[in-house]
C-alpha cells in the first residue's frame, strides 16, 4: 500500500519526505529570498503573520524554526514542532485524549484504526483524512502561513470540517439565533480580541467549545457526539453540565441555561427510544437468520480477524454499529443512516438551538423506523415462504462474497 501524495501534508510524521532537488543548509533570510520567487503567496502570508511581526522585544520566527535548515531533511511543522514555542496550547490539545472519542487529538486514530478503513477505496481514505488530519497538524484551524488566531476564532474555520450529513454543525449553528446574529455582526467584530466575556456580540464555535481560548474541545462533552446513549446525570456529566451553564451564563440566566440542557436530554431520550426500537427489530431478524446477506455471507473487513472467524451482524453501538459502512444488508444500512445521519441532525439541532432541524430530523427518524418495520415484516414473510418451500433459508452461495468492487479493493488497497 502506498499513500496518496497529499497525505504527506495530512500526516507528515509518517509520510512527508523532503525534496531532494536542492542541497545545503540555509538561513531564514535565504529561504525568504528564494521563496519570494518560487512560492510568493506563502511568503506574503508569512509576512502578514505574528511570526514575522512578533511582540515587541521578540525575534521573528523564520522558516528554519518550523521546517529545519537542511533542505534535504526538511520537515512539516507537526503539533510537536509547534510545541517548541506553544507548549501550553500543545499540552491542552494532547490532554484532550483522556476524554476519549470524539475529539480532535484522537481524530487520526479514529480514522485509521477503524476496521472498515483499510477496506475503503483510496479516494475515500483521502476524503476522510483531510478533516481527521486535525490531530496531526495545526493548520486545520489557523491556516499556514499566517497561522492567524483571528481566523481560527470564526465559525468558518470550524465548518470547513464540521459540515455535511455526519455532523451538520454548520446548518444547525447558522440556522440558530446565535448563528444569525453572528452573520449580522461578523464584519463589525474585532476578531483579534480574546475569546472572553464581553468581546463578542454572539457566541461562535470557539467561544463555546474552546472556553477562553483553551485548546481543548472534548472537556465538556456530555452526549458523546450524540452517537452513544449515556446517562447524562453521572458525576462526571454533572461537572460538565455546570461548565456548560457557566459558558451560557455569559449572556443568559443560569436557570434558563440549565433548562436548555434538560431540553437536550429530553430530545436524546426521544431519539434513542426510536433507535432502540429499530435495533430490537434487527436483532430479532438476526436471531431468526433473516438478514440478507447474513453474517458469514459477506466478506469481512481485511483487518477484522474476529469477523473472519466468528461472523456476526453489526447491530448496536458496541457490536460494531460505528463500523457499518460496508458489507451489510440493506435494512442494516438503513438503520445505520437513521443512527448516523438523522439522529445526528436532530442532536446537533437540539444542541445548537435550531428547533426546525430537531423537528425535521425526528420526522426522518419516524419515517425510517416505519420503513424498517415494513421491510422486517417482508423479510419474515420471505423467511416463512423459504422454510415452507425449501425447508430452510435459501443459500446464496458465494454470491455476496465475490464481485467487481470486492476484487478491486482486494487488489488495489
Amino acid at each position: 500500500w502506498q499513500p496518496e501524495a497529499v497525505q504527506a501534508y495530512w500526516d507528515p510524521d509518517r509520510f512527508y519526505k523532503a525534496p531532494q532537488t536542492l542541497q545545503g543548509e540555509f538561513k531564514g533570510e535565504q529561504c525568504i529570498e528564494c521563496h519570494s520567487a518560487v512560492t510568493p503567496g506563502i511568503v506574503n502570508d508569512w509576512r502578514a503573520s505574528g511570526h514575522a511581526k512578533p511582540a515587541k522585544g521578540k525575534e521573528p520566527v523564520l522558516c528554519p524554526a518550523c521546517h529545519g535548515n537542511n533542505h534535504q531533511a526538511l520537515h512539516m511543522p507537526t503539533p510537536k514542532v509547534c510545541a517548541g514555542c506553544h507548549e501550553n496550547r500543545f499540552t491542552q490539545f494532547m490532554d484532550e485524549k483522556r476524554y476519549g472519542f470524539p475529539g480532535h487529538a484522537l481524530a487520526m486514530e479514529r480514522a485509521v484504526d477503524a476496521k472498515h478503513f483499510a477496506d475503503k477505496p483510496k479516494a475515500e481514505v483521502a476524503s476522510c483524512l483531510q478533516c481527521h488530519s486535525v490531530a496531526t497538524k495545526c493548520d486545520s484551524c489557523h491556516t499556514r502561513h499566517r497561522f492567524s488566531a483571528a481566523e481560527a476564532r470564526r465559525p468558518e474555520a470550524c465548518v470547513t470540517c464540521h459540515s455535511g450529513p455526519p455532523h451538520p454543525d454548520d446548518d444547525t449553528y447558522f440556522a440558530s439565533a446565535h448563528g444569525k446574529k453572528y452573520r449580522a455582526d461578523a464584519a463589525r467584530q474585532d476578531w483579534n480580541k480574546p475569546l472572553t466575556k464581553g468581546n463578542y456580540s454572539a457566541p461562535t464555535c470557539a467561544y463555546c467549545h474552546m472556553r477562553n481560548g483553551q485548546h481543548q474541545i472534548a472537556d465538556k462533552t456530555i452526549w458523546k457526539f450524540g452517537l452513544q446513549e449515556v446517562n447524562p446525570n453521572t458525576s462526571g456529566n454533572e461537572v460538565r453540565r455546570r461548565a456548560w451553564v457557566d459558558v451560557c451564563s455569559d449572556c443568559h440566566d443560569a436557570t434558563w441555561s440549565a433548562a436548555q440542557l434538560k431540553g437536550l436530554d429530553r430530545e436524546r431520550k426521544s431519539a434513542w427510544g426510536k433507535l432502540y426500537q429499530a435495533e430490537n427489530i434487527l436483532k430479532d431478524l438476526r436471531r431468526k437468520d433473516l438478514l440478507h446477506p447474513g453474517a458469514g455471507q459477506r466478506p469481512p473487513y481485511p483487518t477484522d480477524l474476529m469477523e473472519g472467524l466468528l461472523p456476526h451482524a453489526r447491530i448496536g453501538y458496541f457490536d460494531g454499529q460505528a463500523s457499518a459502512f460496508y458489507n451489510v444488508s440493506p435494512i442494516e444500512r438503513e438503520y445505520f443512516e437513521m443512527w448516523y445521519f438523522a439522529n445526528l441532525g436532530a442532536y446537533k439541532g437540539a444542541a445548537h438551538g435550531d428547533q426546525q432541524s430537531v423537528t425535521r430530523w425526528h420526522g426522518v427518524l419516524d419515517k425510517s423506523l416505519a420503513h424498517i418495520e415494513t421491510r422486517a415484516q417482508e423479510l419474515r414473510t420471505q423467511g416463512e415462504t423459504e422454510k415452507k418451500t425449501l425447508g430452510k433459508r435459501a443459500d446464496p452461495g458465494r454470491h455476496w462474497l465475490e464481485g467487481e468492487y470486492t476484487r478491486s479493493k482486494r487488489e488495489n488497497n
